[in-house]
């Protein structure tokens, strides 16, 4: 397991070892069984530094709703994007995905010089990218990115528990738990479930 003190010196040579502007990309939402996929970048600023950044999947909600805050008030900028299900079912996940990451960075008021994506695909994009295998926790842009991704994604899931109580998105998330399962056998499926993934498909046959 690396040190700490590793991890933050990789961190540091990640995101000013390249000339211009550094913008950190995620996304949450590829998982579950309905809603988008949501994406996010972030240009942070080294005189505003945000403590505590990192994989939002290690972090409380309350925690994630705290630096959420923060990143948005003292990032240089940042952009948040979605594909929607319709997309999704008629692109694929993975291709919705790099979609709605495409349209985050588009969507920066500044342009970056380098963008660092978490994973090992990138999206098409006009400038030098990366894919960083778990950098949401090895890049501070790259996990704040993750946090307002994720915080955005569970924002839509309680908006959409109001209108379909009966699923729970507000608890799972749209995540196939035995609980949206059970739920799904019962009420059959809703606009916002994806077609195409497979216990869905299922039902729909």
């Amino acid at each position: 397991m690396r040190s700490k003190k590793l991890l933050r010196a990789e961190q540091v040579a990640l995101l000013w070892g390249a000339t211009g502007l550094v913008a950190g990309v995620d996304e949450a939402g590829r998982g579950p069984l309905a809603g988008p996929v949501v994406a996010a970048a972030v240009i942070l600023d080294e005189r505003k530094p945000i403590l505590g950044l990192a994989d939002s999947k290690v972090l409380t909600a309350r925690r994630r709703e705290q630096l959420f805050d923060e990143i948005r008030g003292k990032a240089l900028c940042c952009s948040v994007a979605q594909a929607s299900v319709e997309e999704i079912d008629a692109l694929n996940i993975l291709q919705a995905t790099l979609l709605a990451m495409r349209r985050a960075v588009e969507g920066l008021r500044l342009k970056p010089g380098l963008v660092l994506v978490d994973g090992n695909r990138l999206p098409p994009l006009s400038m030098r990218a990366e894919a960083i295998v778990k950098g949401d926790s090895k890049v501070a842009a790259i996990s704040a990115a993750s946090i307002l991704a994720k915080v955005t994604r569970d924002r839509w899931c309680a908006e959409l528990d109001v209108q379909y109580p009966q699923y729970g998105f507000a608890g799972h998330k749209g995540y196939g738990t035995a609980e949206h399962l059970l739920a799904l056998q019962t009420h059959g499926v809703c606009p916002q479930h994806r077609k195409t993934f497979s216990p869905i498909a299922k039902l729909l046959a």
